[in-house]
């Protein structure tokens, strides 16, 4: 079932919400995952608690390091001004960089940043937490597979039967066709998945709440802050967002 051309238009606010869902869950009682599981660690004293959990969440921190460089890259291709437009563009299609191996690497980048974020959240939590993410963005896959539908035709079609929806080709489906990516205003426009890479990463290290908790802030402030600049100095874009 596809998405609503509300849901699409409001898509950041209603992922915010679904990871604000999650971790709310811990003021209901919801045990930290991490925490859970060295408590089952605990039988073997040999093991090494804090280094286990600094493994964990090192492990959230590269899927999140993951979801930033996939996003970036299908950014430096369709353009940021397009990632984050509210309105869906159809016009045309890319079929450049990443999107010779999958269909719908932001979207594909979205789920890595949620799983990126299990460690952090209680055992109810997680599960809402990629569950609702997954159906989420498979909603927002088909409304946008369908508009693409409805104006590519044929050659969309195509492009289907050959690239994999959500889980990539090793090897590029299709020719490159020569475009040339943008790869500033890419890395610009997904700061915020930068951020919490740095804060999942911080965190690994550290285990410390205070530096996750400002590397959270900070990548949520300069996310707003560059791309109001970078949606003022770019001038339309076309292409599909995914």
């Amino acid at each position: 079932m596809k998405a609503t051309a509300f849901e699409f238009r409001n898509r950041s606010w209603i992922i915010a919400a679904i990871f604000v869902a999650a971790f709310s869950l811990y003021a209901l009682g919801d045990e930290n995952v991490v925490l859970a599981l060295l408590g089952w660690l605990h039988r073997w004293p040999a093991i090494d608690q804090v280094a286990a959990a600094r493994t964990v969440f090192g492990l959230g921190a590269f899927l999140a390091l993951l979801c930033a460089a996939l996003r970036t890259w299908a950014a430096a291709y369709l353009r940021s001004r397009v990632v984050h437009d509210r309105d869906l563009h159809s016009a045309a299609l890319v079929a450049d960089g990443p999107y010779r191996h999958v269909r719908n690497p932001l979207y594909l980048g979205g789920i890595l940043l949620s799983f990126a974020f299990v460690p952090l959240a209680g055992r109810f939590g997680a599960v809402l937490l990629v569950l609702a993410m997954a159906t989420f963005v498979c909603r927002l896959i088909a409304r946008e597979e369908s508009e693409l539908l409805a104006s590519q035709g044929d050659s969309f079609r195509r492009y289907c039967e050959t690239v994999p929806r959500l889980l990539p080709s090793l090897a590029p489906r299709i020719p490159c066709s020569g475009n040339r990516p943008g790869w500033l205003q890419a890395a610009l426009g997904e700061a915020m998945m930068w951020g919490f890479f740095l804060a999942l990463a911080g965190f690994a290290l550290t285990l410390s709440p205070r530096v996750y908790g400002t590397g959270v802030g900070l990548a949520l402030a300069s996310s707003v802050v560059v791309k109001s600049r970078l949606w003022r100095r770019q001038g339309p874009g076309a292409g599909v967002t995914s």
